[in-house]
């Protein structure tokens, strides 16, 4: 899908957030600046997470209240193995919702279902947004953003 702006970004990250329920893993990956923690703090918005939210890059991980815990990491720093020494995967079978930048590096942690979103750069304002469904209820939700992002992008 392509995005051609903040707000379309915003509006996907709100779709998500709707649907998010204990338990939802969420991987986001893409070049640096394309926009994974903005994807991130619209994210926590829309899960109902009030006050600031950045970027755990020196923290790894940030924990907010909202609707659920959301569990926001950054693996950017880490190897797999200080990924596993710190538990990082532990967060992934609890009671929240986790967001994770640069999952592609912990591939061997991340959990056998969770949605991956690959943001790439293609404007100032412009994104185009792949996500891949690893189990479900993932599957469904990218067949249901595809028709609804699909005629989303007719209408412009």
């Amino acid at each position: 899908m392509t995005s051609s702006s903040l707000e379309e970004t915003e509006q996907l990250a709100a779709w998500l957030a709707m649907r998010a329920e204990a338990g939802t893993v969420i991987g986001l990956d893409g070049d640096l600046g394309a926009g994974k923690t903005a994807f991130s703090k619209q994210f926590a918005q829309h899960l109902g997470v009030n006050g600031v939210v950045n970027s755990p890059t020196f923290t790894i991980i940030k924990e907010y209240e909202g609707r659920l815990p959301l569990y926001h990491m950054d693996v950017y720093r880490l190897s797999v193995d200080e990924a596993d020494e710190l538990g990082l995967d532990e967060y992934f079978f609890g009671e929240g919702v986790c967001l994770v930048e640069w999952s592609s590096l912990i591939t061997e942690l991340m959990p056998e279902r969770y949605l991956h979103i690959h943001l790439e750069t293609t404007g100032e304002a412009h994104r185009n947004i792949t996500l891949t469904s690893l189990g479900e209820p993932y599957g469904e939700w990218c067949r249901d953003l595809n028709e609804k992002w699909g005629s989303m992008n007719e209408q412009q």
